[in-house]
């Protein structure tokens, strides 16, 4: 049998190890017996409910116990769990329920509300769930509560489907990444190898379930290792943050740079960190400024590295003690990486190349979409559409993404460049830069800026075009600056360059 979720809870069980915290919360905790309890009721509840192998369970929740059982629950008994973003709206969410044909839809009482008046032209969909205060009858609660503890496993191949994950749209339309049982196990590479996390550890971060960078380092990877997991229902603020990490004193800490950044910019006191061995970033480049200003002000390092949707776990990582600002470190253990060309050729030492991968976790395909899964998946290798150089020394440096560069006069553009540029003012705290087309019709580059906290924000266009004039060559420098409250960011952080770019378009 090669179901994965043995491997996360039956295990720890079946060695003793079942009193151990497995999940927290601001409201509780369960441990792995009571996790493992927990898992097989739902199962059976979804089994009760008409849900069978591979058809798909979807899952609207917010960060916490219920979030592991349903996931765990799906994959015991065979079925497909596929998470979805408690921030979409109404009809998207109903989109995604249309594109997944989900059988089952697990949801938050207070989401249900707002979605309900969007599921009528859902012919896959036979039940909807409801789970927490104000849930409608029968709930998950109700339903767990009747359920027969089977603790029986689905007999499945590590081939088959145990999850999907949609790309957080970057650029636009998301798509469903699937993933097989064999995938998760894959977990050991990057949390073991590279974390060295063991049963003694505390692992939080910032970012939620639905997404990959969360999924794998806040819940697939201490659950492997025996660790706890504080799962927080709330959506990340500093202040919240800071007051999780004083009461749970977490050993491995999980983030993305923009909010990295916004925890430096807070009144946070210095030895808050003082439990955290190590500090993780992905989601977008680290700048060399947040890395260097996170040790000054906490004394812990951050390892940089980069992961996706379809690989769930890091791929390249710094290593602890070994971290260098500006990179985004070396392969993972059991992962290959080759740098190519436009015409498939490998590129040499700082010349840049699109990333190709081969590695356990990696996703065979998107779901219902053979036109990208085709560009994406070419035989053992995953092409990334991430640009990167590789120094002399092996590490891996982040240019951007290949569908965000651009010409102007016939020569190419690395937003990343000009963004480094602008962001080296101080009054700058966040900055995007994109191509779109001015009033000549000619694309050029524009960029979105947001002022430091305390930072003055008149006469700052007016800098950053001078800092510009000097830094960076006549084709990279910005037609128009405009000066922003707030990027359009997704949840873990990722420039949505897409909503810029309309911005600059519909003007």
């Amino acid at each position: 049998m090669a179901n994965a979720v043995p491997a996360f809870l039956d295990e720890h069980v079946a060695t003793g190890e079942g009193g151990r915290p497995a999940i927290v919360t601001p409201s509780g905790t369960v441990d792995y017996a009571e996790l493992l309890e927990l898992a097989c009721r739902t199962g059976g509840a979804l089994r009760e409910a008409g849900v069978a192998p591979e058809q798909r369970v979807a899952m609207l929740l917010p960060d916490g116990i219920a979030w592991a059982a349903v996931f765990f629950g799906s994959l015991r008994i065979g079925a497909v769990a596929v998470p979805l973003s408690t921030r979409l709206a109404p009809e998207a969410c109903a989109a995604l329920l249309r594109d997944s044909r989900a059988r089952v839809l697990v949801v938050d009482a207070a989401l249900a509300r707002e979605l309900r008046p969007h599921l009528a032209d859902l012919p896959w969909l036979r039940a909807v769930i409801e789970c927490g205060a104000g849930a409608a009858s029968p709930s998950l609660e109700q339903r767990l509560a009747a359920a027969r503890l089977d603790p029986t496993l689905e007999r499945v191949s590590a081939d088959d489907m145990a999850f999907w994950l949609y790309t957080s749209g970057t650029t636009g339309q998301p798509k469903a990444a699937v993933h097989l049982h064999r995938d998760l196990l894959a977990c050991r590479h990057y949390g073991v190898d590279v974390l060295g996390i063991g049963p003694g550890d505390r692992v939080l971060a910032t970012s939620k379930l639905f997404f990959a960078y969360a999924l794998g380092n806040a819940m697939l990877i201490p659950l492997f290792a025996g660790a706890s997991a504080f799962l927080d229902p709330r959506w990340a603020e500093p202040g919240t943050v800071a007051e999780v990490v004083g009461a749970f004193r977490p050993t491995l800490f999980f983030s993305v740079p923009t909010f990295y950044a916004r925890m430096l910019r807070a009144e946070l006191p210095r030895g808050l960190f003082g439990s955290t061995r190590a500090c993780v970033s992905a989601g977008e480049p680290l700048p060399p400024e947040i890395h260097a200003g996170w040790r000054e002000r906490f004394g812990v390092e951050i390892l940089d590295g980069l992961g996706a949707t379809e690989t769930i776990f890091m791929v390249l990582s710094n290593r602890p003690g070994r971290s260098r600002a500006g990179s985004t470190g070396t392969p993972v253990p059991g992962t290959e990486a080759r740098l190519l060309d436009r015409d498939g050729h490998d590129v040499g030492d700082d010349v840049p190349g699109v990333l190709h991968l081969r590695t356990p976790s990696a996703s065979p395909r998107y779901w219902n979409r053979l036109e990208p899964s085709r560009r994406a998946f070419v035989g053992e290798w995953f092409r990334t559409g991430d640009v990167l150089t590789r120094d002399a020394d092996g590490f891996y440096h982040h240019v951007g993404r290949e569908d965000d560069f651009f010409k102007v006069a016939g020569m190419w553009v690395a937003p990343g460049e000009v963004e480094s540029a602008l962001r080296a003012h101080p009054g700058v705290a966040d900055v995007g830069v994109v191509g779109a087309e001015d009033v000549g019709g000619l694309v050029k580059a524009f960029a979105f800026v947001v002022p430091a906290d305390g930072a003055p924000s008149e006469g700052l266009v007016a800098e950053l075009t001078a800092l510009a004039s000097t830094r960076l060559p006549a084709h990279q420098r910005p037609r128009g600056i405009t000066v922003m409250e707030a990027l359009p960011r997704t949840a873990t952080g990722k420039l949505q360059r897409f909503v810029l770019k309309a911005r600059v378009e519909s003007r």
